[in-house]
């Protein structure tokens, strides 16, 4: 059955296993045949966060393998991530001996539904036979759903005998785009009579099709909030910024306009509640996304549930041309120099010695919007975060991305509390020689979480971390790491780093001390 599942695996393209090993997992990985890579990470969060970031880089689904309950107990968080930013993943998790498990001897995993709604699908074959074909499932149901599919596999599953079984997976799945214009008239109609329309763009946007109809409807396209990726080139002459996450300033961001369109993504993610509608009334809102239940949520008028891109492109054709009108764009900052740095002051260095093609990750919540204002998007990998919301997503996401891109240069921005969730990627990056730059914003403090305590009225029972030295921890995994705290030694390691990060073999970390922005608010 062992030889089967591997026959599976090559068939999808899924020969790279990131995994942290477990007893429950060794029968199938020991004596691995040579054409099957296993990548080590030393935390299963890592595990999964490098799966995701070299799905992301592949635009195709990655394996995991996470060990009983400790393992997928401990993923559990990165695969909420990857299900919110819509990656697809293979996760196989292990099990204790099928012939005791009644008895729940020893690492007995009690799996089902330890991950909660995320999985997009679960199963534990019902015989050891029926694990190649659940694994070719997998594949297929992570690609449809976007999101990780789990199989659990008792750990003597490996050895039983296979000859002759059928399994229960198609080999090919084929998902036509094509969408029929007659299916689109409504759509067109609403944006044919627009005064003026605007568009919000999502991480299931395609740049081409939705920069070719934002021409044609010349009108300003905002970046959803908390997105997984940019969903149009931030540096546009019709790009309008990033969609403000509370009601009230969306409500005035959207009030200009009549008809809002909202091309992959839902409408409309928030942060803070606030009450009071979405938009003001009289504006019409659309959604176009092949997610159904991004699509089913969405507080719209009308939801076109479908590939954006297939869309996009055939509203350009279907549309009738507008006149260009002026897009408001908000001045760049003025950004305060000096000592102690600003991470505003960093973030602005950084952005004028990025090259096009870099991959850039974001994490740093108490500075994201300096980073939107500072560090445009020019390519479609150009901004990549955690959608989910929670931290330990882009230092292992910028392993597993730079081994499934070794030509771009990739570079991690994050803060130092959020760079201590997924710390353990870094020993990844050293050994597998991963030359990614991760950039760790250090101010000792959840910057975010002070603040939020502040404008609550009382004292943060948390205390500061500045006992804890981001270089120290990443030299004792292996990585290499230079303390910068002030403009010279920023700009000497910057200009060191940046012109060789599309060929650099070794990672680097620079500790990059901050202080905490006294006109931030979260």
């Amino acid at each position: 059955m062992r030889a089967a599942a591997f026959e599976v695996l090559r068939r999808y393209g899924l020969t790279t296993i990131f995994g942290n090993p477990g007893s429950t997992e060794v029968s199938l990985l020991t004596g691995l045949p040579d054409d099957l890579r296993f990548v080590l990470a030393l935390h299963e969060g890592s595990v999964v966060g490098l799966a995701t970031g070299w799905a992301i880089g592949q635009a195709g689904p990655a394996l995991a393998v996470l060990h009983t309950t400790a393992g997928l107990g401990n993923a559990v968080g990165a695969l909420a991530t990857a299900r919110v930013n819509r990656v697809p993943l293979v996760v196989l998790v292990g099990q204790q001996d099928r012939r005791h498990l009644a008895l729940e001897p020893f690492l007995a995993g009690r799996l089902a539904g330890l991950a909660g709604d995320y999985p997009v699908w679960t199963d534990q074959p019902v015989r050891a036979q029926d694990v190649p074909g659940a694994l070719a499932r997998a594949f297929h149901e992570a690609v449809t759903h976007r999101g990780p599919a789990l199989v659990v596999v008792p750990m003597d599953d490996w050895d039983a005998p296979f000859a002759g079984e059928t399994p229960a997976a198609p080999v090919r799945v084929l998902r036509p785009a094509a969408v029929p214009d007659a299916g689109l008239a409504p759509l067109a109609e609403l944006l044919a009579g627009a005064r003026s329309p605007a568009i919000v763009a999502g991480a299931g946007a395609s740049w081409g099709p939705l920069v070719e109809l934002a021409e044609r409807l010349a009108c300003p396209v905002f970046q959803e909030s908390f997105g997984a990726l940019a969903g149009f080139p931030q540096d546009h002459p019709q790009y309008a910024g990033v969609l403000p996450a509370d009601r009230g300033r969306l409500r005035a961001a959207l009030a200009p306009h009549d008809v809002v369109l909202a091309v992959g993504a839902p409408v409309f993610r928030q942060y803070p509640y606030a009450p009071g509608p979405l938009v003001e009334p009289g504006t019409a809102v659309a959604v176009v996304t092949d997610d159904p239940a991004e699509a089913h949520r969405s507080a719209a008028d009308l939801a076109v549930l479908a590939p954006p891109g297939a869309v996009c492109e055939r509203l350009a054709v279907l549309v009738p041309a507008r006149s260009p009108a002026p897009v408001d764009v908000a001045p760049v900052p003025e950004v305060p120099g000096g000592e102690p740095m600003r991470a505003a002051y960093v973030l602005r260095e950084l952005a004028r010695r990025l090259p096009r093609d870099v991959v850039l990750l974001e994490e740093t919540p108490s500075s994201r919007p300096d980073l939107h204002r500072l560090v445009p998007a020019r390519n479609p990998l150009g901004f990549v975060s955690a959608a989910m919301g929670g931290l330990g997503f882009a230092v292992p996401a910028a392993v597993g991305l730079r081994m499934a891109l070794p030509g771009r240069p990739v570079v991690a921005v994050v803060g130092d509390g959020s760079a201590l969730y997924g710390v353990h990627a870094l020993w990844s990056a050293a050994h597998y020689r991963v030359g990614a730059l991760f950039v760790v914003l250090a101010n000792g403090r959840y910057a975010v979480m002070d603040r939020l305590a502040d404008r609550q009225g009382g004292k943060a029972p948390w205390p500061p971390f500045t006992e804890v030295d981001m270089g120290a921890l990443a030299r004792s995994l292996g990585c290499p790491a230079r303390r910068v705290d002030g403009p010279a030694e920023l700009a000497a390691a910057l200009d060191e780093v940046i012109p060789s990060l599309a060929g650099r073999e070794e990672p680097l970390l620079l500790d990059v001390a901050v202080t905490v922005d006294p006109d931030f608010q979260p």
